[in-house]
């Protein structure tokens, strides 16, 4: 494992001498433009492994994404090697369709401690929902970012994290979201506590969220990035591209329904991934991601 290497992954060739807030917010944006949050291993016969060596491999090596135990497993090691102080903590994701948020922990984050400041670091939520910022850890106060704007509500020691959703100009509107999603104003995203945390607690949910057959990312085959000005996204057939802020505090959203042979094109083009194995799209939840 070598951080030259990883920042040739993520193309990034700034400073990283200081571990100061400014090149952890660099080196955390290239990270979210390069490296696509997916659940692709599930859907083309491989597992999931919960080990930074053979996540390096994969997203390093191999060029391949991952869902928040890998991209945040990866970058808490690349934090560490520059000389930050990161704690992984973890988190239960709400479940708008059901308002309420699991019982037990599905995600993992990181806290870093930085010039006496609190921020949570998370390169591991990907579609609409994922910060392009460290998030500095104070409660009830907006962060805006190109996203939206995203703050924390602390209630007797369980941190919130929500999302201010803009309006939405959608091209073709007979493939859009349900309309109550289209009529959310404010999005939770997931709870969590300031619990310190070790990457075994993980192996449960890392392995359940693979094989449950009521699992979102069984149900669902997912891969977004972030782009320079939005994101673009492919869950099952569907391919979405979303450009933030388009005009007058409204996003402008694409979505095309993609023929099977059309899959592996916009794998690599739109998303720079290459299978080894073969994919086959899944989309039979009616759980929205956006």
């Amino acid at each position: 494992m070598d951080i030259k290497e990883y920042f040739a992954r993520i193309s990034y060739r700034g400073s990283h001498n200081q571990p100061d807030l400014a090149t952890m917010s660099d080196i955390f944006r290239h990270h979210i433009q390069a490296v696509p949050f997916e659940n692709l291993s599930i859907h083309c016969g491989e597992t999931i492994e919960l080990n930074l060596e053979a996540t390096y491999n994969k997203i390093v090596k191999r060029k391949r994404g991952g869902w928040c135990m890998e991209n945040n497993y990866l970058l808490s090691w690349v934090l560490k090697t520059l000389g930050y102080d990161v704690i992984l903590l973890a988190a239960k994701v709400y479940v708008p369709e059901f308002d309420a948020y699991p019982e037990e922990i599905d995600h993992l984050l990181l806290q870093v401690e930085l010039d006496g400041k609190s921020y949570i670091v998370d390169a591991g939520f990907g579609m609409a929902y994922q910060l392009w910022e460290p998030m500095e850890l104070i409660s009830g106060i907006d962060q805006p970012q190109t996203p939206g704007v995203f703050r924390f509500q602390e209630e007797s020691g369980t941190w919130y994290l929500e999302k201010v959703k803009r309006k939405q100009w959608v091209l073709n509107p007979s493939t859009s979201t349900p309309q109550n999603v289209e009529n959310e104003v404010c999005r939770r995203i997931y709870l969590f506590t300031l619990q310190p945390r070790d990457i075994e607690e993980f192996r449960g949910c890392n392995a359940h969220l693979q094989t449950a057959p009521d699992s979102l990312f069984v149900t669902k085959s997912i891969c977004s990035l972030q782009t320079a000005d939005g994101i673009r996204a492919l869950v099952g057939w569907k391919l979405t591209e979303i450009k933030y802020n388009y005009r007058d505090n409204m996003d402008l959203v694409e979505i095309r329904i993609l023929a099977d042979e059309e899959i592996e094109k916009t794998l690599k083009e739109k998303f720079n991934i290459t299978l080894d194995k073969k994919f086959v799209p899944v989309n039979t939840s009616r759980l929205s991601l956006f």
